[in-house]
């Protein structure tokens, strides 16, 4: 309770942060006065239109990222495991890159999105069908790198095809994952998706407690492990694919958020699902205002900034794995 409590708090701290600091930095008590006067002027507009909806996304996406992640890794009892390794990220950009190809996205506001997450619906139910109803762990993970590889593979003919320079350079942009020109017209529709899949994901709290024990163990318990794995790759493809959908690729968070909880809460799958979901909330937001302060006039990447943290966190897990083994 305390670890949620602290968790809660730094969300808290990194989500008023996030309102404060864009390209001026806004003081508390400004913001206060700007909310309490009754005509609305130009700060007013840009706080309501610009920076809550995307402090309310970097809080959504970077829940979803660290509670699937924690899931995942419960799953499958491997640490290294994170949400995209069932193909769904690689799968939403793909289908968000076919609706800038063919120029769906210039058409309607909500074009970018809705490829995405057809994209990962598509890419899951692939998985699924490869994995098959009685699929083991391990052939659940090479159906996911299998989908995963042949997405990239088709993003990357697509970057290729593109005769338009710039649409190519519009696409690269919006793979290395960003929450900057973002409204709230992409929380309305990426919201329900992600809150949908939170609550599915939550319920498998108690079979992955179980699963630490053994496959055999956890269905001696009553658990239906085949009904687990159908409610993880659901929850999963709802809530990352929705995220990945408005926000792009952005990496490592639901691989590093677990590991630096895990030791906290007992090494126990179910207690470490709120806790990551709180987790990667607060490194998001955290990264998010960082992107902004870092640089101010040319805003670097999100996607960017958190594949600079989370790949030397990945090697020393890796280092770390080595020296326990040897």
């Amino acid at each position: 309770m305390f670890l949620l409590s602290l968790l809660g708090v730094i969300v808290l701290l990194a989500f008023m942060a996030s309102l404060l600091v864009g390209r001026s930095v806004t003081a508390l008590p400004d913001l206060l006065s700007l909310l309490l006067e009754s005509e609305q002027g130009t700060e007013l507009l840009i706080f309501q239109e610009v920076r809550l909806p995307r402090a309310i996304l970097g809080l959504l996406i970077g829940a979803t990222l660290g509670l699937s992640g924690a899931a995942m890794q419960g799953f499958l009892r491997n640490p290294l495991a994170e949400p995209g390794i069932i193909g769904v990220s690689a799968s939403a950009s793909f289908g968000a890159v076919v609706a800038f190809y063919f120029g769906f996205a210039s058409l309607f506001a909500f074009a970018l999105p809705l490829g995405g997450m057809i994209g990962a619906a598509l890419g899951v139910l692939i998985v699924q069908l490869l994995a098959g109803r009685g699929g083991s762990p391990l052939s659940f993970i090479l159906a996911g790198v299998a989908v995963t590889s042949f997405a990239a593979a088709l993003t990357s003919l697509a970057l290729n095809m593109a005769e338009n320079p710039f649409a190519a350079m519009e696409i690269m942009f919006w793979l290395m994952g960003s929450l900057a020109d973002r409204s709230f017209d992409h929380v309305w529709i990426s919201a329900p998706f992600m809150l949908a899949g939170w609550a599915i994901l939550l319920t498998t709290g108690r079979a992955l407690d179980a699963l630490t024990l053994g496959e055999e163990a956890a269905t001696t318990l009553g658990f239906n492990l085949q009904s687990v794995q159908t409610r993880l790759i659901i929850g999963t493809a709802l809530a990352v694919g929705a995220a990945t959908s408005v926000a792009g690729a952005i990496g490592f968070i639901g691989l590093v958020v677990p590991h630096i909880l895990r030791r906290f809460v007992g090494n126990r799958p179910g207690a470490l699902l709120p806790a990551s979901a709180l987790g990667g909330a607060a490194l998001m937001l955290i990264a998010d205002v960082a992107v902004r302060l870092l640089s101010p006039d040319r805003e670097l990447k999100l996607g960017v900034l958190t594949a600079l943290v989370g790949a030397p966190f990945f090697l020393y897990l890796i280092l770390r794995e080595r020296k326990r083994i040897s």
